[in-house]
């Protein structure tokens, strides 16, 4: 059977058929149920294989020549490419909501083989797809490259491209890129996700090309399911009415290299398409990355305090007590001791690896600590940077082979630390027992992993040197699923100095994601409003401080830094011992505030109003039952502003929080009660 295939989504579908000579899988269609069907492509010349006009769903270098490919492999003998037919028959199961494609393929003469699964469900609007590779041959076969497949948005020719880019306290920043023809590529060299560059893409037709009606009206979006090193790549083909999307694990940092009998398994490319702009592209992404939590709930999103910003490497028993006595009298859920716990660790030149506390700063060990904390209806947290060491540690004095390393060189150094090869079995099982120890010996309800610098040393003189990343990153996320696994009650939170590493692999098994370190209030506004344009705000740790902004200075209130925080999964991060009695009482109410709306902020479709850069800046949080709406101005701003509310029925009513009521279509007028923001909840009626 050749097909058609139809995997179908909340919003359309994604129909594929087998190609000529079983070669591969064809998209026939994606976008809406019985929408339009791509255009026929044009003829080519004799330098083009008819299998190069193809929108295929993954290929090979060797099956197809004049364009991109996903599997680049060569065998150790000096055979070159893989030529890929079909081995056997494509089956579709379907299982409740979710429909599953598997299809086989194989290379005879190369003896590699391939199974391309696709996956999609009615609960949502995402397609995955990841590919099996396995060699037969009695020679080890390099991986080049090592993707699991292309998606192939009908928006050509050409595209306009949406990306999220930035740099350390500057992640998640929104740019386009026009590509009329040629590849654009974004990615990370750096063993994590990186601040860099994050490894989704938005895909529209270009300007003036959004009326074909060979096309889906919408947007396309893909991303990446890859924690460590990676690449995207949106290819434009001249006169093609697609483009192709593909992507993975980095292909210049790294090769797989395969056995005899050896196998891998891509991580997996997801795909959407709505009948929308990038706010419901938004919301697809949420839906989607809903599914991938364990929950959305309150248990695992409680309101934090952390004691970094008060304490410093300076950490005292006492004082994180008088911490912790404001915390809960703020209204604060788990108390996190943050950095300078353990032993050796005065600065950030030594302790890094030795996981005990330190009998200096605790003589009585951590468990007065903890057993404070709870008295104080406070659950306990602590934070852990489990990859990383610092040369002034017992641990690296007994192992300093477990560092990357490139053979023979000097390491490299940043913030006075190395990084564990966390690929090495030996030191995988070595950050897992001390992670068990710590959760179980201190009942530890809250822990953040942080990660604070490249891997710029990857590979070394091991076996399987040159696939480090692959190996540390599989690593890293076999730890995560040992801990959910062992300790369903540990809320993780995952930090990479700030949005280093946050992509779908991480979501899917940590609960919280720290998104920048950047916590003035106005430059963080502008970091979440690019987070949230693909990333749920029930994932989004975000803390009131008293740091200044570095970029943008309009000056701010308290209140305004409360419902920056409000925004996402509301922290404290400050002072607190500094803060007036004024300031408290502020920051008591909107945390009480936040708690109450924590259901809807958490729960809600996502809608943004403008930009942070704007006068005045909104974010739409719609509930069943109930519209939660945040604003934010600046200095200037209209007296009254008016928010045109989505995402709610025509004819619908609210109800203000004076009771009043007014239809949607009418809008919401926000009067700033404030001062320079707004925290608005309605009823809806």
């Amino acid at each position: 059977m050749s097909g058609p295939w139809t995997l179908p989504t909340r919003s359309g579908e994604h129909v594929v058929a087998l190609a000529p000579d079983g070669a591969g899988l064809v998209r026939v269609h994606w976008g809406a149920r019985g929408g339009a069907q791509p255009a026929p492509a044009p003829r080519r010349t004799s330098f083009e294989t008819p299998l190069d006009l193809l929108p295929l769903e993954a290929t090979a270098l060797g099956t197809r020549s004049a364009h991109a490919a996903e599997l680049v492999a060569r065998r150790a003998d000096g055979l070159r490419g893989v030529r890929l037919r079909a081995a056997g028959e494509v089956t579709l199961t379907v299982g409740g909501e979710v429909h599953e494609l598997r299809a086989p393929f194989t290379d005879e003469v190369a003896e590699v083989d391939v199974e391309l699964v696709l996956r999609s469900s009615t609960a949502h609007d995402v397609v995955t797809k990841h590919a099996v590779v396995r060699n037969r041959s009695p020679h080890a076969v390099e991986l080049l490259r090592c993707w699991g497949g292309a998606f192939t948005p009908p928006v050509g020719p050409g595209a306009r491209v949406g990306t999220l880019t930035g740099a350390w306290s500057r992640e998640f920043t929104e740019a386009v890129v026009d590509l009329p023809v040629g590849t654009f590529s974004l990615g990370s060299r750096q063993g994590v996700t990186s601040h860099s560059a994050s490894p989704v893409v938005t895909v529209r037709a270009r300007d003036g090309q959004e009326d074909r009606e060979s096309r889906d009206a919408g947007t396309y979006a893909v991303a990446l399911a890859w924690s460590g090193s990676w690449r995207l790549q949106v290819e434009a083909v001249p006169f093609a009415d697609h483009v192709r999307v593909a992507g993975g694990p980095d292909d210049e940092a790294g090769v797989v290299t395969l056995p005899p009998g050896g196998s891998v398994t891509t991580p997996e490319l997801a795909g959407l398409w709505v009948p929308g702009g990038p706010d419901e592209a938004a919301q697809a992404w949420h839906a989607y990355q809903r599914t991938l939590a364990r929950s959305t709930g309150p248990q695992h999103r409680p309101v934090v305090a952390n004691s970094w910003y008060a304490t410093g490497f300076g950490v005292r028993a006492e004082h994180q007590l008088a911490l912790a006595d404001v915390a809960a009298d703020l209204g604060a859920e788990v108390f996190v001791v943050d950095d300078g716990w353990f032993r050796g660790r005065t600065c950030d030149r030594a302790g890094l690896g030795d996981w005990d506390v330190d009998e200096a700063k605790f003589p009585g060990g951590l468990e007065p600590l903890v057993a404070g904390v709870r008295e104080r209806g406070l659950r306990f947290g602590l934070w852990v940077e489990p990859e990383a060491v610092n040369e002034d540690s017992d641990l690296f004095r007994a192992h300093p082979e477990w560092v990357h390393r490139a053979s023979g060189r000097d390491p490299v150094r940043l913030r006075h630390q190395l990084v564990l090869d966390l690929g090495r079995p030996e030191v995988e099982a070595w950050v897992l027992a001390q992670l068990r120890r710590l959760l179980t010996r201190y009942g530890i309800s809250y822990l953040k992993w942080d990660m604070n610098r490249a891997i710029t040393d990857g590979g070394g003189a091991v076996p399987g040197g040159d696939d480090w990343s692959w190996r540390h990153t599989q690593a890293y996320h076999r730890v995560l699923d040992a801990l959910r696994e062992e300790f369903p009650h540990v809320t993780v939170e995952a930090c990479a100095g700030g949005g280093g590493r946050i992509d779908l692999a991480v979501l899917a098994r940590t609960d919280v994601v720290w998104p920048s370190d950047e916590t003035g209030p106005r430059d963080r506004l502008a970091v979440q409003h690019g987070f949230l344009s693909t990333h749920p705000a029930w994932v989004m740790s975000s803390w009131v401080t008293d740091e200044p902004d570095v970029l943008d200075r309009d000056p701010v209130s308290v209140d305004f830094r409360c419902v920056v925080a409000m925004a996402g999964v509301m922290g404290l991060g400050g002072d607190l011992l500094r803060w007036s009695p004024e300031q408290r009482e502020r920051v008591r109410e909107l945390v009480a505030l936040h708690r109450s709306v924590r259901h809807v902020l958490h729960g809600g479709l996502v809608r943004r109003h403008g930009t942070p850069a704007d006068a005045a800046y909104a974010v739409q949080y719609t509930g069943e039952a109930t519209v939660v709406v945040l604003a934010w101005a600046r200095p200037g701003r209209p007296a009254a502003w008016r928010v045109p509310l989505g995402d709610l029925p025509a004819g619908s009513r609210l109800r203000a929080p004076d009771g009043s009521t007014f239809a949607v279509e009418d809008g919401l007028v926000v009067t700033w009660s404030r001062g320079d923001c707004d925290v608005i909840v309605l009823d809806r009626v």
